[in-house]
């Protein structure tokens, strides 16, 4: 049954640079410590056909909004009164359009790249790639999707949409997405774990496929778009995020120059983990290239108690594009996926502060009427500090302890 809602109701990879932009001024973020109830309530006064689902084993929820791009705002571990895990932007909703980009948040989000470079979404044909040229195509910023079904564990989604890219390639696309909140047994199987009987827990799966709705192929003539998931969290002093990676591949670990090189006491590798400090308070990016890449990725906040777990596809050998903002570095030589951690601007203004984990899909070099999918799933786990410890150390391939020293012991 199809539960509705009906009372009145961002980097970004290389999207970041629209913090410079309107909607950036300090303490644009939810109220702290909101919890799940808050952040429905304020939700219901702007989409009044929310959905919430619900594991029937747990007290996990999540709620989907289908008026603004089919985001998962936000999820739950407790109910109604639990933590809520998503970073929602409460100062976006009743602003008038950006023409730039409307940061509404939210924990997991759809968007379609390249962001950057001659085949770039986002900059019209022949423009300067600089911020004032910058728009994101309205399909993913701010137009309603189609409800296509939806029950108390799942919700499926489309977009009909034509986009040009910078190349002044006219594409008509269709994207279908699906949301479903996992039970907790679906959780174990997916993560390889056993959940300690002290340990609360929510997950869920998106399914995105793109369809090439045109009557031509997408080549590297034409260029491509590729599917882009990010999700959008709230920081903390002692919140560290935690990529896996290939030892054994030949080449760089990360790209850590998006917005200028990330400072050396804010990021860490070891033992074919990255550590990456995300606090909100030093604006960076990192990439991590296909070849090096692992599906798994996450985080963990000491001084909440929270670790999160994020789970994706990777196609190792395939063709990535790079999102960068130039036209002079080869478009398919990208990173698979990108972390980052908001900061204050050269002026002080900040749009968060939270971080974000995002995962991109191949290019979709595919002939009319084919499509590529990729799939991107999202886990939180609070609870007894040993039974998380032990999730970390089989699915992270690092204990919590060292998680929570790698950058120095915390202060106290």
């Amino acid at each position: 049954m199809k539960i509705k809602l009906f009372n009145a109701m961002i980097i970004f990879s290389v999207m970041f640079s629209a913090c410079q932009g309107n909607n950036k001024e300090p303490g644009h973020t939810q109220k702290g410590k909101s919890n799940f109830a808050d952040d429905l309530t304020f939700l219901q006064k702007w989409d009044k056909e929310l959905i919430v689902l619900s594991a029937s084993d747990t007290d996990a929820q999540l709620i989907v909004s289908p008026k603004y791009q089919g985001k998962v705002f936000t999820s739950t571990a407790g109910g109604a009164e639990g933590r809520s895990f998503g970073w929602i932007n409460y100062k976006a909703f009743d602003k008038a359009l950006d023409p730039h980009m409307n940061a509404y948040g939210g924990e997991d989000r759809l968007w379609l790249g390249p962001e950057g470079g001659p085949f770039s979404l986002f900059f019209a044909p022949n423009k300067e790639m600089v911020f004032d040229n910058w728009h994101t195509p309205a399909a993913i910023d701010n137009e309603s999707w189609s409800l296509i079904s939806s029950s108390t564990k799942s919700v499926r989604l489309a977009k009909d949409m034509e986009l040009q890219n910078y190349a002044g390639t006219q594409f008509k696309i269709n994207v279908n997405r699906q949301v479903e909140i996992l039970e907790r047994k679906e959780i174990e199987q997916m993560l390889s774990v056993a959940l300690g009987d002290q340990v609360k827990s929510v997950g869920f799966k998106t399914t995105n496929s793109l369809r090439n709705t045109g009557d031509f192929s997408w080549n590297k003539k034409t260029g491509a778009p590729c599917i882009w998931s990010l999700d959008m969290f709230t920081p903390s002093p002692e919140t560290v995020i935690l990529i896996p990676y290939k030892e054994d591949a030949t080449g760089k670990v990360a790209t850590t120059d998006y917005f200028g090189e990330i400072q050396s006491d804010r990021i860490a590798m070891e033992k074919g983990i990255l550590y990456f400090k995300a606090d909100g308070l030093s604006r960076g990016k990192l990439g991590i290239p296909p070849h090096r890449a692992k599906p798994i990725a996450g985080s963990y906040a000491a001084d909440e108690g929270v670790l999160t777990i994020t789970f994706f596809d990777v196609a190792n050998g395939a063709t990535y594009l790079n999102q960068e903002w130039t036209t002079k570095k080869d478009p398919f030589l990208g990173d698979a996926m990108n972390a980052y951690n908001d900061g204050p601007l050269a002026d002080g203004t900040q749009m968060g502060p939270f971080y974000e984990i995002e995962s991109v899909s191949p290019a979709a070099f595919i002939p009319p009427n084919e499509q590529i999918v990729h799939s991107h799933s999202v886990f939180h786990f609070t609870g007894d500090k040993t039974q998380l410890n032990t999730i970390a150390e089989k699915v992270l391939g690092t204990s919590l302890a060292r998680v929570s020293t790698i950058f120095g012991q915390p202060k106290k």
